[in-house]
């Protein structure tokens, strides 16, 4: 086998900016690709408030998860808002809110509702 000289030079600076530019393009494309493979989350928010529309501090607003059955919780703050975050598209959700004894009517996130943004809103009856 027979070794070429080394040529510095254009080459070289040929060589080291196809590079560069290959390890750009490779990061690119897995950028993405991995914001394409995932689904986007959902959101959920809004307020807890009682029959005159006034805000409920410290009520606790349930989210489950039709799926797995699990429900998370969000005790409101002084605006009566709560949030939950990175729910699943492929999901059916429940949520109501509980104050002092009294519960909200369920409300229902479909599965089939293609919007990633609610603001839900649950009255509580006191």
């Amino acid at each position: 086998m027979k070794l070429l000289p080394y040529s510095s030079g254009r080459s070289a600076g040929k060589l080291a900016f196809l590079f560069a530019l290959v390890a750009a393009v490779a990061m690119f494309a897995s950028s993405a690709f991995a914001q394409r493979g995932a689904p986007p989350q959902r959101v959920v928010q809004g307020k807890a408030v009682d029959k005159a529309d006034a805000p409920i501090k410290g009520a606790v607003v349930y989210l489950k998860d039709d799926h797995t059955l699990s429900v998370r919780s969000y005790i409101t703050d002084d605006n009566g808002s709560y949030r939950f975050g990175q729910l699943a598209q492929n999901t059916d959700y429940e949520l109501w809110a509980e104050s002092d004894g009294k519960k909200s009517a369920v409300k229902t996130i479909s599965s089939f509702d293609s919007k990633n943004q609610f603001n839900i809103n649950l009255k509580i009856e006191k």
